[in-house]
């Protein structure tokens, strides 16, 4: 069966094994979740399961929504995730899913969007180099350098490295290991750090990699 959550990023912090060894962990409320859509390949042309995850008033859900969570006779919920799953069948429109679905010793894959870093130059961007700074680099020493495009084809070409806005972008972090799970409070420790800030959320699933 393949296993999935949406969950919040509570912080970081550290824990110790049976032989007193220090595992840095990352810490996610995972769930309670809510299925509030199953979508089949007879009717979408594709198995997903659509899970809510955090409460959220009524009066701040538009009406399309309310009428997707009246549909299902779920509670409006915050935030709204599809999974692509091979098989839905054991997945079923109200059914809850909490932190119990992983287990310790699982690897999984958490989804998140990075910390918005704003407006950065080439350097702290991309890791470019500095410029030498004695005879004649003047006040540019840490610009970007030539495009290099000359009069053909005059232009910066797509994908060039420049500065620009840093950070913000949905990545994932891969094969991460289950160090413990909290069933009675819905926390994951999660060996290691995860995209995003504190209280971001993230989207786990079952690892594609395996260990």
């Amino acid at each position: 069966m393949q296993k999935c959550i949406v969950g919040k990023k509570i912080g970081m912090t550290q824990i110790f094994d049976e032989k007193g060894n220090v595992i840095p962990v990352t810490v996610v409320e995972a769930g309670p979740c809510v299925v509030v859509q199953k979508k089949t390949t007879e009717n979408d042309g594709y198995e997903a399961v659509q899970i809510g995850f955090g409460d959220v008033a009524e009066k701040n859900v538009n009406k399309p929504r309310k009428g997707h969570f009246a549909k299902a006779d779920v509670a409006p919920k915050r935030t709204l995730r599809e999974f692509r799953l091979d098989d839905c069948s054991v997945f079923n429109v109200g059914d809850i899913l909490k932190a119990d679905t992983f287990a310790t010793g699982d690897n999984v894959d958490v989804c998140g969007t990075s910390k918005g870093k704003g407006y950065a130059g080439a350097i702290k961007r991309h890791g470019f180099s500095r410029l030498k700074e004695t005879h004649g680099s003047g006040p540019v020493h840490r610009h970007a350098g030539s495009m290099g495009a000359c009069s053909d084809p005059s232009r910066v070409m797509k994908g060039k490295k420049l500065p620009g806005h840093m950070g913000a972008e949905r990545c994932t972090i891969q094969n991460l290991n289950v160090v413990k799970v909290d069933a009675e409070n819905n926390l994951i420790a999660l060996k290691g750090a995860i995209p995003g800030p504190k209280g971001g959320v993230v989207y786990i699933t079952d690892s594609v990699k395996k260990a």
